[in-house]
């Protein structure tokens, strides 16, 4: 078992299933009474399958059976954000909550400032499994 891919996978698990649910489950998301029932709905289910998929991933890894699936699983949430994130000006997205603030470090949000990172950690563990695996002719 690759430690750097369980403890990437592990850290996205603590992101998706303790962090953004502590900031999202509040009166800024899940509970903003100016989004529609609608939007408040989608984001309670994106938090719900962000938390499945990432521990999905914590399995896939930790039974050491199918790191490179798991890895990749933890990185679709990631890459959808990105994505999303990258996209915004198409669909009228924005990081920033209806008062207009957002949290941010150094003008940058916190939101990129944390999945940029977490994307190339769990890239270079991918890398780092797919190298072992090719050693041992897997």
């Amino acid at each position: 078992m690759s430690k750097l891919a369980t403890a990437s996978v592990g850290f996205s698990v603590i992101i998706f299933t303790v962090l953004i649910p502590v900031l999202e489950v509040s009166p800024t998301h899940v509970f903003n009474l100016e989004w529609p029932s609608h939007a408040r709905l989608h984001v309670a289910w994106q938090l719900l399958t962000n938390a499945a998929l990432s521990i999905l991933a914590l399995g896939c890894v930790w039974s050491a059976r199918s790191p490179r699936i798991g890895i990749c699983i933890a990185l679709i949430p990631i890459v959808s954000f990105l994505t999303a994130f990258t996209l915004r000006s198409v669909y009228g997205g924005s990081l920033f909550h209806t008062d207009g603030t957002q949290i941010a470090v150094g003008g940058i949000n916190v939101a990129v400032l944390i999945m940029i990172p977490l994307t190339a950690l769990l890239l270079v563990s991918l890398w780092t499994v797919n190298a072992a695996t090719q050693k041992q002719g897997v």
